[in-house]
């Protein structure tokens, strides 16, 4: 084991589970992290296959039986062998108690999104995040993408002037019918017991909401939420509309669905300035368009005179070279991994310094997802944007 790398563990993302394999690659993908942890499913002799099967190389006496083994017996290794941080990959009711006891146990954690349950817990993780001394970040993946880095530069610059209107699309098309509900993935998205109280706004609508916030440096500040079960039977949303207004008065739309027949992760984010305005587009990650009123569109490329520093950073190829999903995912735990460094360096490590989705947008993207469904059973148009 190389003692100089950020040490990881692994809850969650046993064999066969789809985000739980792309977390590894993404984390070592840049050669900072290595995974030497994990219990990767509540069964024992599951989470022990996920560890040979795929080939993980992690000692067997580290694959435990369930994640409060692994905290207790982690603890007591020397600091130089124990892991530094957990990666939690589980379905949505499980994120809050192992953070939880990951940073009562004095781990740094890493979590998929959403951050907790409900908005509830979010608050309360965020109490216990800031009693420690320990470091939270959240997998908003899409804010990884170099383009995305630019574009967010780029209006914080003043290029596209005052901010008019936000439209963000996430669509797909992977729950479009009854039988597909059998997919191991479909199954926990669509039970409120393991969900919460939304599907599809609270898998991939949090996501558009935190891209919207992220790229335009604004924050939302009330809603107009129409969601849901296109699909008879279901007792969660599979597809929504919310309308949004900003905190400096600029009005947004966000379109979320999983039942648009033949979208396969179809995510796309529009800004309009008084001075110019961009469109990005996930299946074409690698272009940014830059509109204005009087001059040519101009297609900006990655790799290719960029102005941020931080899109230059993201980038681990020469122009031409497309990076993609992975890449934007590595992209995080890259960051994070340097923020841990700085840490045991004596940082502070601010997330905001290492452009790291950390318990702030944990928060907002609960606050998000409940107030959309609270607007969405409301006959009054506008709610405001509430936390707490």
């Amino acid at each position: 084991m190389n003692k100089t790398k950020v040490r990881m563990g692994m809850v969650g993302g046993a064999q066969g589970a789809f985000i739980g394999a792309i977390h590894r690659i993404a984390a070592r993908l840049d050669g900072l992290i290595e995974l030497v942890a994990g219990s990767f499913s509540a069964d024992p002799a599951r989470s022990q296959a996920t560890a040979t099967a795929t080939m993980l190389g992690i000692d067997p006496s580290r694959c435990y039986d369930s994640y409060q083994q692994m905290f207790i017996e982690e603890a007591k290794l020397p600091a130089d062998q124990r892991i530094d941080f957990v990666a939690i990959v589980t379905p949505n009711h499980l994120h809050f108690p192992i953070a939880k006891l990951a940073i009562e146990s004095g781990f740094h954690v890493l979590s998929d999104k959403p951050a907790t349950l409900n908005l509830q817990e979010a608050l309360l993780l965020e109490q216990i995040v800031q009693a420690s001394d320990c470091l939270y970040g959240l997998t908003h993946t899409y804010t990884g993408y170099p383009m995305i880095k630019e574009a967010r530069h780029r209006i914080a610059q003043g290029e596209l002037g005052t901010i008019r209107k936000v439209v963000v699309e996430y669509s797909q098309g992977w729950l479009s019918r009854n039988e597909d509900e059998q997919a191991k993935q479909a199954k926990w998205r669509l039970d409120p017991q393991q969900a919460g109280i939304s599907c599809c706004i609270a898998d991939i609508g949090v996501h558009a909401a935190n891209l919207a916030e992220y790229v335009s440096n604004l924050e939302i500040t009330a809603l107009c939420a129409d969601l849901n079960q296109i699909v008879p039977g279901r007792a969660l949303d599979d597809d929504g509309t919310v309308l949004l207004r900003f905190n400096t008065g600029c009005k947004g739309v966000l379109m979320a669905s999983q039942v648009a027949l033949g979208e396969e992760n179809n995510l796309n984010l529009r800004i309009y300035g008084d001075k110019a305005s961009i469109e990005w587009s996930q299946m074409e990650p690698n272009s940014l368009w830059l509109k204005s009123h009087n001059a040519p569109t101009t297609l900006l490329r990655a790799g290719v005179a960029l102005k941020s520093q931080a899109a230059q950073n993201a980038l681990r190829a020469p122009a031409g070279h497309p990076e993609g999903y992975l890449e934007a995912f590595a992209n995080i735990y890259v960051n994070f991994a340097k923020q841990i460094e700085a840490k045991k360096a004596g940082s502070l490590a601010a997330n905001a310094d290492f452009d790291v989705p950390g318990i702030k947008e944990a928060i907002r993207g609960m606050a998000f997802i409940e107030n959309a469904v609270e607007a969405s059973n409301k006959d009054t148009k506008w709610q405001p944007f509430q936390i707490g």
